[in-house]
């Protein structure tokens, strides 16, 4: 008899779940106005990634000191994430918005003299700050898209929001692929040395890569009036972009100053710091989160940044054709993020998240082991998994925190993307270094560095798996402290 009652219960809950709307009517205009953020992030991720390899062929330096450029751009949400919520825990969410936004401006605005400089250091202080901006916005806009509505809807409304991440993505890769890597003299010299040499058409590609290297060097000691000149043209190619979308975050400033976004809490009182962390570093599923999604943002940064040496490299593509499979990843990414927001109707967040990453590190070990083209359309394919990793892990480690606590344990989860600083790092140095043979194959050195990535995935799974067997299905709580009282 009890059995019956709880089952009827249970159904009567799961049906008042699926009455409830992802974005109530009264927050429709702040979730659209805040949901425009994720886009805006997203350009500034992806058009960094390509200028990896660019500036390694610009300022002829070594793949771990190019890769510089994801630790100042990543480095930048690990500096701010923590100051960016403790401010924000006494300010509204508004406030936030608004110094990511001016933070970001400055920092795009910091290319402009890096360009007549010819100096990559300063390009390097440009990310870093432009990043304090994203750490601002990432920081607000993540938990206040949760608090916007009911709590057994959150990991499905932030999904829905960061679902247009990916559409600010792929603008940024389009612009690098159409604008910033055709435009640029290093990539005229790579062009006119194929076709000076047509022996390279029967060599290997990383052969073929490390002749032209060598020739781009030997070209700048023979005239280096003429390496400046095509130095100052190519700076000033990767400059333009970032000086258009200063001005439009600047203009979206404007738009965020006038609107009137709703104050779903704030908090007044002085911060027990001892008690907070305590408090979170108690909750199993919030440090396994933190720690999972340094891992991901690792993994995506990794495999993104460097498809374009892997397709340079071992497939024999230009820089703007390696691109151009990039900007095919980003439209999996995108196509897959919407598939798996709706299947996690059906399936817990936890299960989905293992399965997913299962499959990233299969497609990874197949871009490693696989020649030729197959190996970058594994490596292509790894994206459709990665696509709804970070939203799901993200309100998985915010469940059944207060509001003012998700602050905070939002920037833990942002401080998180500093993975993306130190992996690529290293994913770099081991590209520097001689390949290696296992079990008979050959492989690169671009191969081998995929094994990190491989590695992030298996740390990913276990968190998903582990989050679904001892957390009963693993879906979202009956109760949200995340979201305002009034909220459903």
């Amino acid at each position: 008899m009890t059995d019956g009652v709880s089952s009827r219960d249970d159904k009567v809950e799961a049906g008042r779940n699926e009455d409830l709307p992802v974005v109530p009517a009264q927050f429709v205009y702040p979730f659209v106005i805040v949901t425009t953020l994720f886009a805006l992030w997203g350009f500034a991720n992806d058009i960094t990634n390509p200028l990896v390899r660019a500036f390694k062929e610009i300022f002829l330096i070594s793949n771990a000191q190019s890769s510089l450029v994801q630790w100042a751009f990543y480095g930048g949400y690990a500096t701010m994430a923590i100051p960016a919520a403790l401010l924000i825990r006494k300010v509204s969410y508004k406030s936030g918005i608004l110094i990511g936004l001016l933070l970001y401006a400055i920092g795009a605005l910091l290319t402009i003299p890096a360009s007549l400089m010819m100096n990559f250091n300063i390009f390097l202080v440009g990310f870093y700050v432009l990043t304090f901006g994203l750490a601002f916005l990432e920081t607000t806009a993540n938990p206040y898209i949760l608090s916007m509505g009911p709590s057994q809807t959150a990991t499905q409304r932030l999904n829905l929001a960061q679902a247009f991440n990916p559409i600010g993505s792929l603008t940024g890769m389009l612009v690098a692929s159409l604008f910033i890597l055709p435009g640029l003299k290093v990539s005229e010299f790579r062009e006119a040395q194929l076709n000076a040499h047509p022996e390279y058409a029967t060599m290997l590609p990383s052969q073929v890569d490390g002749l032209i290297t060598e020739s781009m060097q030997q070209q700048a000691l023979a005239d280096p009036e003429a390496q400046q000149a095509m130095v100052a043209h190519d700076l000033d190619v990767v400059k333009t972009p970032y000086v258009v979308i200063a001005v439009v975050v600047l203009l979206m400033l404007v738009v965020v100053a006038v609107a009137k976004l709703p104050d779903t809490g704030n908090e007044e009182d002085d911060i027990d710091l001892k008690t907070l962390v305590k408090r979170l570093f108690t909750n199993w599923h919030y440090v396994g989160g933190v720690i999972a999604q340094a891992f991901y943002v690792g993994a995506q940064i990794m495999c993104w940044t460097f498809i374009i040496h892997y397709g340079m490299t071992l497939v024999g593509l230009s820089a703007s054709e390696a691109q151009n499979y990039n900007i095919v990843a980003m439209v999996i990414f995108l196509a897959s993020r919407f598939i798996c927001t709706f299947i996690l109707k059906f399936l817990s967040p936890g299960l989905l998240l293992g399965i997913l990453a299962v499959g990233g590190g299969l497609l990874t070990a197949g871009a490693i082991f696989v020649q030729g083209l197959p190996g970058l359309y594994c490596l292509i394919g790894v994206s459709a998994c990665m696509s709804l990793m970070f939203p799901t892990i993200y309100g998985i480690a915010l469940s059944g925190l207060s509001p003012n606590d998700a602050k905070l344990g939002s920037a833990g989860l942002i401080f998180a993307i500093v993975g993306g600083a130190f992996l690529p790092r290293y994913q770099g140095a081991i590209i520097d270094g001689e390949g290696m043979t296992i079990a008979g194959h050959a492989l690169e050195s671009v191969r081998v560095s995929f094994f990190l990535p491989l590695v992030c995935f298996v740390v990913i799974a276990i968190f998903g798996f582990t989050v679904y067997l001892f957390s009963g299905s693993g879906k979202q709580p009956k109760s949200n402290p995340i979201a305002p009282e009034n909220a459903s």
